[in-house]
């Protein structure tokens, strides 16, 4: 059973499924949907879809270079069936797929390690610009611990004045 690869997203085509374009010039082009055939009909660049892999890949957004990739390879050369190297194969494919995932997953975790943070930040920031939305200004005159605690920062303006009357 060949799976093949949609041209356009990079997917998986199960065999008895997608579509099928061969042009003028023999080139075979298969694709998972129809979403692709338009797609690809229309003229557009994968690269510039945001949906695709190819977009993913050149954003940042999956990851580019890694060994596990080299074992999707498509390989041409017909190979004597061998019953001890398929069963090493088949215990290698999910080794390396267990290798793969946890690798992604470490990449996504990198991606994601200072949005948490930032969120927090603006979530503070907006509630500090608002706050008299979800309370009303008599209650925190009232008791002024509702408010957020004002952080406060400490210039080294005597510094740069040194630095001024030096030159």
């Amino acid at each position: 059973m060949r799976l093949e690869k949609c041209w356009f997203c990079s997917s998986t085509v199960y065999p008895g499924h997608g579509i099928q374009y061969v042009r003028n010039d023999a080139k075979i082009f298969r694709f998972c949907r129809a979403k692709c055939h338009k797609n690809f009909k229309m003229k557009r660049n994968p690269r510039k879809v945001k949906w695709t892999k190819a977009y993913r890949r050149l954003h940042g957004k999956d990851m580019t270079q890694d060994a596990t990739f080299e074992f999707e390879r498509k390989r041409n050369r017909p190979e004597r069936y061998d019953r001890n190297l398929t069963e090493n194969t088949l215990k290698a494919i999910k080794k390396i797929d267990k290798v793969r995932v946890d690798r992604e997953a470490r990449h996504h975790a990198s991606r994601m390690k200072g949005k948490r943070t930032k969120e927090q930040r603006e979530a503070a920031k907006e509630l500090e610009q608002s706050i008299h939305m979800v309370k009303a200004p008599a209650a925190l005159q009232q008791e002024p611990s509702l408010t957020l605690p004002k952080i406060k920062v400490k210039v080294l303006q005597q510094q740069s004045e040194e630095n001024c009357m030096e030159e």
